[in-house]
């Protein structure tokens, strides 16, 4: 079952694969700030449970799915307080755009949900790459995440205008 939000031109903010890294974590939340978002995604691998509490902030919503690093069970018991936990994947729709949300571990099943033209936009991470393509209707979504060999060489994240449509809704941003 998925989570509806209805409201007119949303922003909504893309993070994953932080890995416990709170320096990175807080640059994420000052920029989602910053920017007025009103609901943040993250796409899996917070890690421990310390790593998420800097997004239990009243400047936005919170939601999150389970990484494959997400290894300490209370991960989804900390979320719950503060904001969503979707466990391993989850449905969101904000101001009528569809949303899928799935760490992207499977890349056969990360490729059927962008593939099946169910969705608006399906987010993921897990490759630590940030890319934006379109299937069909659909937009895959990865915000990229820590810098890691053979992905990308510096931190990004990701932000969502339901005003828009299609690739030109997605903005990356790249963080220090």
């Amino acid at each position: 079952m998925g989570v509806a939000h209805n409201s007119l031109a949303m922003q909504i903010g893309i993070v994953s694969d932080t890995h416990d890294n709170l320096a990175h974590v807080q640059q994420a939340v000052s920029l989602f700030e910053l920017e007025n978002v009103d609901h943040v995604i993250h796409c899996g691998d917070i890690v421990a449970p310390f790593s998420a509490t800097p997004f239990d902030t009243d400047a936005f919503e919170f939601s999150a799915v389970r990484g494959n690093n997400d290894g300490e069970w209370a991960l989804g018991n900390v979320v719950d307080e503060f904001g969503t936990y979707l466990g391993q994947c989850g449905e969101l729709t904000f101001d009528g755009v569809e949303i899928a949300v799935y760490h992207g571990t499977n890349r056969v099943l990360r490729d059927a949900l962008a593939d099946a033209g169910t969705y608006d936009y399906v987010f993921h991470g897990h490759t630590h790459e940030r890319a934006i393509e379109a299937h069909g209707d659909t937009v895959r979504v990865n915000p990229g995440g820590l810098p890691i060999e053979g992905a990308d060489d510096t931190f990004h994240v990701a932000i969502l205008d339901t005003e828009g449509s299609g690739t030109d809704a997605i903005t990356h941003h790249q963080l220090e």
